[in-house]
């Protein structure tokens, strides 16, 4: 179980990777405004906003990405509670996303799910 948490952590920080490009070096394109359901006006608009939420998703996948390393290479503990703070993390904003507006129910699965199933094997593989 602990190695299907790290696969599932690492697929949530590749997601992150993605999230992150896309508001970071792509919020403006065609496909990033449908995704996100914006005008180009509001794209522009939200521009530095997405910048900077983008580097947060990054933050997030790199210390998921450490932690992984870290559990791997036999530093178990600190690997956990690194992966476990980033993908924790994920599943936070999830949530928070999703309670603050209903309508991003859809977008707030992609976003949290894998980090949760992470977090669940992870922690399962520890305790046995």
């Amino acid at each position: 179980m602990l190695i299907a948490g790290l696969v599932l952590a690492g697929v949530a920080a590749l997601v992150h990777v993605y999230i992150f490009y896309l508001e970071a070096f792509a919020w403006t394109d065609r496909k990033t405004l449908a995704t996100f359901g914006m005008t180009a006006d509001q794209a522009e608009a939200t521009r530095p906003m997405a910048l900077n939420q983008g580097f947060y998703n990054l933050f997030l996948a790199i210390v998921t990405g450490v932690g992984i390393v870290f559990t791997a290479t036999g530093s178990t503990a600190v690997g956990a509670a690194l992966v476990l703070a980033g993908t924790g993390s994920m599943v936070a904003a999830a949530l928070v996303l999703v309670i603050s507006d209903p309508t991003k129910r859809d977008a707030a699965l992609k976003q949290g799910l894998v980090p949760l199933l992470a977090i669940i094997a992870l922690v399962v593989g520890l305790l046995l």
